[in-house]
């Protein structure tokens, strides 16, 4: 398996790991502030990331320079999971991910910006049939659902996050000095508990912990292993060894993920509808599979 189809895998997963985001942080957000959830998971998220590169060996001393990278990196992840968490409050978990779809072409504009990426034919072709297909499985095939839709207050919130979201993946290789994959995961998760702590505030003290419901710690250990320290790894990972437009196309599997988490959840069952908007995905993923660059920093 070359660098790059490493890199295909380790998105494959992220996709799935974050669409459960979604589903499990619509159940869980009118329980607790945005900012209380998300200071908690990424202490509990550095911590073990922490300790897992330092029982093999990744923490060494040079992983500690110019620590402010770690702070810009996981400012934008900060800003990103709270908006998140605060739009979950009033909109649907499909809608946040038809959302959630903006990111591949964000990130192909920054990817421009930052490092002078440049977008092929394929590569935009994918990302249209991608955006197509996404959109075909989010509106359940219904051109009047489609038509009906609204941006709400939730979803425009959701929005600036997936800014945020999309300067990631380029920043990764402007910021990134070939620090081991572990340590670097828990230098940015550390780094957004420090912020997360902060902006919480008085909030962290004054949350009734004791009586929060299951489904708030269900989604807290969830979110904090699974949806922040494997999907950081994965995200880096990819990021070092695909374009960045490549690395978020994958979010347009996100809708679909969605869907099956809202079934392994007990919600509605989606019709065969939805069908061709998965072919369409898969399609896209298939377009970029190909046409791949050198392959760059390993980590």
């Amino acid at each position: 398996m070359t660098e790059a189809q490493r890199g295909h895998l380790a998105m494959l997963g992220f996709s799935a790991l974050v669409a459960g985001s979604f589903s499990l942080g619509s159940m869980a957000a009118g329980f607790i502030e945005p900012e209380v959830l998300n200071a908690v998971r990424f202490v509990v998220a550095g911590l073990v990331m922490a300790l897992v590169a330092w029982m093999t060996g990744g923490m060494s001393r040079s992983v500690w320079s110019a620590p402010w990278r770690y702070f810009v990196l996981a400012g934008l992840f900060a800003f990103y999971f709270v908006t998140m968490f605060e739009g979950l409050k009033t909109a649907e978990p499909v809608s946040m991910a038809a959302v959630f779809t903006l990111n591949p072409a964000l990130t192909a504009v920054f990817g421009y910006m930052l490092i002078r990426q440049i977008t092929t034919t394929r590569m935009a072709l994918a990302i249209v049939i991608g955006g197509v297909g996404a959109l075909w499985v989010i509106f359940r095939g219904d051109p009047d659902l489609a038509l009906r839709f609204e941006i709400g207050r939730g979803e425009m919130i959701y929005f600036w996050g997936c800014i945020a979201h999309a300067l990631y993946a380029p920043l990764v290789r402007v910021l990134s000095r070939g620090e081991p994959a572990l340590a670097f995961t828990a230098g940015v998760l550390m780094a957004g508990a420090v912020i997360l702590c902060l902006w919480a505030g008085r909030d962290l003290l004054h949350t009734d912990w004791a009586n929060l419901p299951s489904i708030v710690w269900i989604t807290i250990g969830y979110t904090a292993i699974a949806a922040t320290g494997l999907t950081f790894l994965a995200l880096r990972y990819a990021a070092l060894r695909l374009p960045a437009a490549k690395v978020m196309a994958y979010t347009y599997l996100v809708p679909s993920w969605v869907i099956l988490w809202e079934v392994a959840l007990g919600r509605a069952v989606p019709t065969a509808m939805v069908l061709p908007g998965v072919a369409l995905t898969v399609l896209a993923l298939i377009m970029l599979l190909k046409d791949e660059e050198p392959q760059v920093t390993s980590a």
